[in-house]
């Protein structure tokens, strides 16, 4: 067995259970509901009895739970659900900031979930987050049918779509500029001279890329330039993907003399490529990374922060309103293209 193995298969100890109200009550000695007045505002309590309750709540490392206790009182929950992709993209921690932001203001928190971008774990990720009682939902969707969802926006828990939209399912959604943005990198191309531009990036049937591959397209008819199929690679989502793909290109007995590449992904894939091959290519890349300024890479900006914040207010909007419902909202953050060197003019 391998050392994967042997850590998959090791035993754990039970996990220690927390400290209840009933604990801390036995400890204090007092009653359940002198604990309960003493985390809800102290009234009725005498300032020696409060400071009992507390020593023995810090001793039991006993922390309320706010949340149950609103809903158990009938009150409004404090908490707004955030449901992402991959906790390790750098890309979601920069929109929940912006949501942060936003509700922190407001006196809400953030209650963070994330799915790792299977569509088969978002329906359990939003129900568990739901069953919490929060009192909005914000979601990145990864799942090709959200018609589980389309309850929640009419009656129950007002759900905003981020970055891309619900599948079979209306919503509040805020999106980038994606498809104007890819436009604007392909004719910065092609005013730099190029007449044989390429594209690499990830399927067309995310809606963010199938946005940012008819912007490439359109940037090719209004420049007076054919679409051609061999130019186009849709099946790069990653580093490596996108590397090969960039191979692909350069093996074609006319290679393009300039790429665009749908996503910070592609943009590191196709520059590993050129650089590893020594070929000379222009380079546009979609979303901007931390690499890119070190390495000269021309790319499409965006401001995750605005997207976290503007989805935050659309939710607290529609917490707050009185019926009628006014109609859903699509918000699109603009995007700037931010000039270095890599979108060099043709020779």
């Amino acid at each position: 067995m391998n050392n994967r193995g042997r850590i998959l298969d090791r035993e754990y100890p039970p996990i220690a259970s927390r400290a209840t109200t009933a604990d801390v009550a036995a400890l204090a000695g007092v009653s359940l509901k002198t604990v309960s007045r003493v985390f809800g505002g102290g009234v009725g309590v005498s300032a020696r009895t409060a400071e009992k309750v507390q020593q023995a709540a810090k001793e039991l490392s006993f922390r309320p739970n706010y949340i149950a206790r609103e809903l158990r009182s009938g009150g409004i929950s404090t908490t707004v659900g955030f449901v992402i992709g991959d906790l390790g993209n750098p890309f979601y921690s920069k929109v929940a900031a912006g949501v942060e932001r936003v509700l922190s203001r407001a006196g809400l928190t953030m209650l963070l979930a994330a799915t790792d971008d299977e569509s088969r774990q978002e329906p359990s990720v939003v129900q568990s987050m739901l069953d919490r009682g929060v009192l909005a939902l914000l979601l990145v969707p990864i799942s090709g049918d959200h018609s589980y969802l389309q309850t929640e926006n009419p009656a129950g828990v007002p759900v905003v779509a981020v970055d891309r939209p619900l599948s079979n399912a209306d919503s509040d959604v805020v999106v980038f500029s994606n498809r104007q943005g890819a436009v604007d990198a392909v004719r910065l191309l092609i005013d730099s001279g190029h007449r044989r531009v390429g594209f690499v990036g990830s399927s067309s049937g995310l809606y963010t890329h199938g946005e940012r591959v008819r912007g490439y397209r359109q940037a090719l008819e209004e420049g007076g330039l054919e679409w051609e199929a061999d130019l186009e690679h849709t099946d790069a989502p990653t580093v490596e993907s996108a590397e090969a793909a960039t191979e692909e290109l350069l093996k074609l007995g006319s290679p393009p003399t300039a790429i665009f590449a749908g996503n910070n992904r592609a943009a590191v894939g196709v520059y590993t490529a050129l650089r590893s091959r020594g070929a000379r290519m222009a380079l546009v890349g979609f979303d901007d990374f931390d690499l890119a300024g070190a390495l000269g890479i021309t790319v499409v900006s965006h401001d995750p922060v605005q997207m976290g914040a503007a989805a935050a207010e659309l939710a607290l909007a529609r917490v707050v309103e009185k019926p009628p419902a006014k109609p859903f909202e699509s918000v699109e953050v603009p995007t700037s293209l931010t000039l270095r060197t890599s979108h060099f003019a043709a020779r």
